[in-house]
């Protein structure tokens, strides 16, 4: 669908690919990010979200959004962190601590849950519309075989089941809405550099691959799909 409004909430390396992909097909693209952002052209906005006033600035980018566009067609959260200069996934439940839990639960959950609070109930009513968060596989808790990771998995976890509540709720007021995880696969990004010696050949996805095929993923969704996730090929991950 052309002259779509679209929000990318985060600006990482997939969030950047989103935004080169779907500018062709954009009437106005809505940047929420900590990154700073220059737009080179008429359709691109930006609004400043910080860590530390995650709500506060983020209902502030929205307001502002929504100044300019009465809806969204198409919103997209790319926000996800799993190390630090400080932090590693944990081996053992030796290894956890608040810091870690909180840290990652800001980036992967909360950030996510401020997205379905103040922009998902703008989804457009009057033609099929989608939230998509990136969650992973790895918080699939059926499967799970392997554990570690504590955090991550944690964080990813309650992100799908905040995705499924989304769905069940935005649905009774906007028929025509999708609410879903995505999960993109290991891309070459700061995100998964220190663990990709283990990554299987031709596993390891440039952001644009990733984020062509999560495109392709969500132009085939069906209103029947909210609440689920699903990977870059399409197919569902169990919770």
């Amino acid at each position: 669908m052309n002259n779509r409004q679209i929000a990318i909430v985060g600006f990482g390396a997939i969030g950047q690919a989103f935004h080169n992909i779907l500018k062709e097909s954009a009437s106005s693209i809505h940047i929420f990010s900590s990154k700073e952002y220059s737009s080179e052209d008429n359709l691109t906005y930006h609004y400043r979200i910080t860590y530390d006033s995650i709500e506060e600035s983020l209902s502030r980018g929205a307001s502002e959004a929504l100044k300019r566009v009465d809806s969204f067609d198409l919103i997209i959260v790319t926000t996800g962190l799993l190390h630090t200069a400080s932090i590693l996934p944990e081996r053992s439940v030796k290894d956890l601590s608040a810091d870690k839990l909180l840290a990652l639960f800001a980036a992967n959950t909360i950030v996510p849950a401020a997205a379905l609070k103040y922009l998902a109930p703008h989804l457009s009513k009057d033609r099929k519309s989608i939230c998509a968060t990136l969650s992973a596989r790895i918080g699939s808790i059926s499967d799970n075989r392997l554990g570690g990771w504590y955090s991550y998995r944690a964080s990813k976890a309650a992100l799908n089941m905040l995705i499924k509540c989304a769905a069940i709720e935005i649905s009774r007021r906007n028929k025509q809405s999708i609410v879903v995880g995505l999960h993109p696969g290991t891309v070459d990004s700061n995100l998964s550099k220190p663990f990709q010696s283990g990554v299987p050949k031709g596993k390891l996805f440039t952001p644009h691959y990733s984020a062509s095929c999560l495109v392709t993923v969500l132009a085939n969704l069906q209103t029947e799909d909210s609440g689920k996730c699903f990977d870059y090929n399409g197919f569902q991950i169990l919770p």
